[in-house]
């Protein structure tokens, strides 16, 4: 990817980084740097998402989705990282293989979505680590009942993704169900480039060696500076403004087939940077679409965020057609994307114009190297803005504290009380 961070400087911005800020913020970005290379290097805990796309092993993958070329529907039973990578290839670069993600308990939707399933030509890959997440395992349990109900034979249907151990490793033990394993020491929101991430993506048609070397390619060109690597500039470019009061972050790709990627985003930087009274809060937009919806507040608001506009450099296209419509002779001769590609830079200089900080992200089109290398970038750019904060960047104790109480309510456990302002 480029990033493009002018109009992140405090020449374009009120809340803006100084350049000379900058130059001294590198020298902890070098800091940061040899602490993620050591991290690398020793495949610690976290730091080894960055060293999946030479550990991921694509053959495995395939080797495990092969009874399953021929399905019509792939589901994926899984919740947060277990589902949002895989949801991001499959939706920007799938075959037309109809991709489910199946990542909230609330039972209408539940029904809804296994109403309309052709169960019988449907393979569902249920995705958890441990093997005892609750909302995964409900939902599978759900799921499982379902096929059973409608003399599907679950078991010629399904294949986990799971760690060495636990509930579901013992599921396909006795079952003799294909299974791939979670690698250690990545943390849900950073396995895209794994077995938890590439399985769907692989039966939907993906190119998924391409996405891996797509991810090599950038992996290798880590520097120690933020002025020679994109990553670099993104993650400490965002922390800079936050410091300056940008504590919110959108992500607004101008491609459709990336608006999930907005989705994934917002987990990564949100889970591993939201520590200690610090971190931004993520915003999920879409071009031009948000344009009409949230651009006003952005223009208009409060200097209180960076917007990252994402742009595609290629792509399919579309002529508009001639037509005698009063005022809309000025898109005579033009196509969708030269609109689109209007539409952008109009955003980009609206933003700039009224003080607000945005970042220019750009990949050459939306294939499986370019993704894999935008992923790669991302995940770095967020493990360079933890070292930058200072935060445990790989874990998330919030999340695990409501998980606890919600599992001491359904053991008959009560909350301590707390006052109530009940309007009816």
């Amino acid at each position: 990817m480029r990033v493009d961070i002018a109009n992140a400087l405090a020449e374009t911005s009120p809340i803006g980084v100084p350049r000379e800020a900058l130059d001294r913020l590198d020298d902890r970005v070098a800091s940061a740097h040899e602490t993620i290379q050591h991290g690398r290097d020793a495949d610690s805990f976290g730091y080894a998402s960055l060293n999946l796309p030479e550990t991921t092993d694509p053959e495995a993958i395939h080797d495990a989705v092969a009874p399953f070329e021929d399905v019509s529907a792939v589901l994926t039973v899984g919740i947060g990282g277990s589902a949002l990578g895989a949801k991001t290839l499959t939706a920007a670069l799938g075959d037309g293989t109809r991709a489910y993600f199946l990542d909230n308990v609330d039972p209408a939707h539940v029904e809804s979505l296994l109403d309309d399933l052709p169960l019988s030509e449907t393979v569902v890959n249920v995705v958890s680590k441990s093997g005892t997440t609750a909302e995964t395992l409900a939902n599978f349990l759900v799921v499982r009942e379902a096929m059973v109900d409608a003399g599907v034979d679950w078991r010629e249907r399904t294949l986990v993704t799971t760690g060495p151990d636990g509930n579901l490793r013992d599921l396909a033990a006795e079952h003799d169900l294909p299974a791939l394993e979670v690698p250690d020491g990545v943390p849900g929101r950073f396995s895209v480039l794994s077995t938890v991430g590439l399985a769907v993506p692989a039966i939907a048609g993906v190119d998924i060696e391409g996405v891996l070397a797509g991810a090599r390619s950038v992996a290798a060109d880590l520097t120690g500076s933020l002025f020679e690597t994109p990553a670099y500039a993104y993650g400490a470019t965002l922390y800079a403004l936050d410091r300056r009061g940008a504590s919110m972050v959108a992500m607004m790709p101008y491609a459709e087939a990336l608006d999930p990627f907005a989705e994934w985003f917002a987990q990564l930087w949100a889970e591993s940077l939201g520590k200690d009274g610090l971190g931004q809060t993520p915003i999920r937009a879409l071009g031009a679409t948000d344009q009409h919806s949230q651009l006003q507040l952005y223009r208009a608001g409060p200097l209180d965020k960076v917007v990252t506009l994402l742009q595609v450099g290629e792509g399919p296209d579309a002529t508009i057609p001639p037509a005698d419509l009063t005022g809309l002779d000025y898109l005579g001769g033009h196509s969708l994307r030269d609109l689109l590609d209007a539409e952008f830079a109009a955003t980009e200089a609206s933003l700039a114009r009224s003080g607000q900080p945005n970042v220019r992200v750009s990949i050459d089109r939306v294939d499986a190297e370019s993704l894999g290398s935008l992923l790669y970038e991302m995940e770095a750019a967020c493990i360079l803005a933890g070292e930058l904060y200072e935060v445990e960047t790989f874990t998330q104790p919030a999340v695990e504290w409501g998980k606890e109480r919600a599992r001491e309510l359904l053991r008959g456990e009560t909350l301590p009380e707390t006052d109530r302002l009940l309007v009816e």
